[in-house]
């Protein structure tokens, strides 16, 4: 795993907002009083939703939230990649998936596409506003080439694709998450190939278990 450090430019503060802050106090009540130091990972969350990033003075303030050190919040946000440690794109965060079923499905030309229209990897582009990443397997290795542009999947992608689709963020649009060529979820394309025939497996054709005669329970049977 490489180092993962904070950014050297830091806000000089860092205050919940009151949704934020309620969604926090909701998260910490699922535990123990004395266990409340378990809801660091869903308060990070919930910060870099706000933010958009995780800051240094955010770490400090979950610390005093929750009763931690600063040191023990820095070593959760640093392990984890979820959390980004500097700014990132206010309209999109693309995360390009580039491990091996990706690859050979054209992921390299994916990022062919991000380095020509936002620039280069892991770097705020000038506008503000993109954020592109290579990472590790995502799990949607069946519809692959994919990535996670913030909080979707978009799959079966080929270069023209994701430009168009970096274009409609870039215009202010909501492009429709999911596969681009129409399967649903992680069927074959072109539809499912088996269990075509519901009955297979809505129950249907289940039939009626039949209590034996004069049967009692376990319970119930007199002693010998």
């Amino acid at each position: 795993m490489s180092v993962r450090r904070l950014a050297k430019e830091q806000p000089e503060s860092f205050a919940f907002s009151e949704d934020t802050k309620a969604k926090a106090e909701w998260w910490i009540k699922k535990y123990p009083e004395s266990r409340r130091q378990s809801a660091v990972i869903p308060i990070l969350w919930l910060v870099q939703k706000q933010e958009g990033w995780v800051s240094e003075p955010a770490i400090r303030a979950i610390g005093e939230l929750l009763g931690m050190a600063y040191i023990r919040v820095l070593e959760v946000a640093t392990f984890y990649t979820m959390f980004q440690l500097e700014p990132v794109g206010k309209t999109a965060l693309i995360q390009v998936c580039g491990t091996t079923p990706c690859m050979l499905r054209g992921a390299n030309e994916l990022m062919r596409v991000c380095k020509e229209k936002i620039g280069d990897k892991d770097v705020l582009s000038a506008d503000g506003r993109f954020t592109w990443q290579e990472v590790e397997c995502l799990g949607a290795c069946s519809n692959a080439p994919m990535a996670q542009i913030n909080d979707y999947y978009y799959e079966d992608l080929t270069p023209e694709t994701m430009a168009q689709i970096i274009d409609d963020f870039a215009a202010g649009q909501s492009p429709k998450p999911g596969s681009r060529v129409g399967r649903h979820t992680s069927e074959p394309e072109g539809g499912a190939r088996v269990l075509t025939d519901p009955t297979l497996y809505d129950g249907s054709r289940a039939k009626k278990i039949k209590s034996l005669p004069n049967s009692q329970p376990a319970a119930e049977k007199a002693p010998a």
